[in-house]
């Protein structure tokens, strides 16, 4: 039996520390900004948007912290680096969004059994500058997004903060037009739904890259078939893809090749892994028959 292995960095550790740092010193202001207005104005929907906003400088603040560990060399027990950093800041973000909604329901509910009069118009223009600074903040993050799937989280979160704004405002010009202060608890509650829909599948896919799922975009069966296919690979056994990071997906496989082989068809599978499936980081056994092979069913 021989066994090799390959990995690729590309575009691992891209730096984005300035858009990270005005984004949070932008989104920070105007959490104070919203919450001191949210009291003066005794607005639950602007006050669930002042929280909303504070999980997400939280996000920005670990998403930042989980990139830069990511670019740290392997050293000591940790062989793999710090990279999962990333997995784990995602999923500590859930967590936050969770904490944060229950919170703003709680609030909500108080106003809906003890209405208060709400200033719809200072609601509209704090909520209105929400627009912009979380418009501004998305902008910083969108080329990024294309190739961090941890840059995308952050951009997301931008996005829908700027749309959950739009909806503070839509409250308050409703309020001032109608004067039926059950708007703004409403408001808060349909602001509850946009983030529990965001942060689900955010919690989820967390949960997956934590306990070694293969990432999503990777589809294990084709990896295998395509694997079968090349020539010269008589049998694929014992695959296995997981995350080492948000960005980077390493792979595992025995693969029984009778004939003697060169480094030359080794390094054609791994860039054959990186090219269609991004797969970068490739750790490949190779086996004259199947029957040589350790019994890896439990590993």
């Amino acid at each position: 039996m021989s066994h090799d292995h390959g990995h690729h960095h590309h575009g691992e550790g891209i730096s984005h520390g300035k858009a990270f740092a005005i984004g949070i010193a932008l989104n920070i202001i105007f959490v104070g900004v919203e919450i001191t207005y949210g009291l003066i104005a005794n607005s639950s929907a602007l006050l669930a948007d002042a929280g909303h906003n504070a999980s997400d400088v939280m996000s920005l603040i670990f998403a930042w912290t989980a990139a830069w560990l990511a670019t740290l060399k392997p050293r000591g027990k940790y062989s793999y680096g710090f990279r999962k950093s990333t997995i784990l800041a995602s999923l500590w973000n859930a967590v936050l969004l969770f904490v944060a909604v229950g919170f703003i329901a709680w609030d909500a509910i108080g106003k809906l059994e003890h209405p208060e009069p709400i200033a719809g118009k200072q609601v509209m223009i704090v909520a209105g500058i929400g627009i912009l600074i979380n418009t501004i903040t998305a902008l910083l993050f969108i080329k990024g997004q294309k190739e961090d799937i941890n840059i995308k989280g952050a951009f997301l979160h931008m996005a829908a903060d700027a749309a959950v704004s739009l909806g503070v405002v839509v409250a308050g010009l409703l309020i001032t037009l109608t004067g039926y202060q059950w708007i703004d608890p409403v408001m808060s509650f349909i602001i509850i739904a946009v983030i529990l829909w965001g942060t689900w599948k955010l919690f989820i896919d967390s949960v997956n890259l934590s306990l070694d799922a293969v990432p999503g975009g990777i589809d294990i069966e084709k990896v295998r078939k395509r694997l079968s296919e090349i020539e010269g690979v008589e049998d694929v056994h014992d695959l296995h893809i997981w995350a080492i990071s948000t960005t980077t997906s390493a792979l595992s496989a025995h693969l029984v090749i009778p004939e003697n082989q060169t480094d030359e068809m080794i390094g054609k599978i791994q860039d054959i892994l990186k090219k269609e499936f991004n797969i970068a980081h490739t750790t490949i056994q190779i086996e004259k028959s199947k029957e040589s092979d350790l019994d890896c069913s439990k590993c």
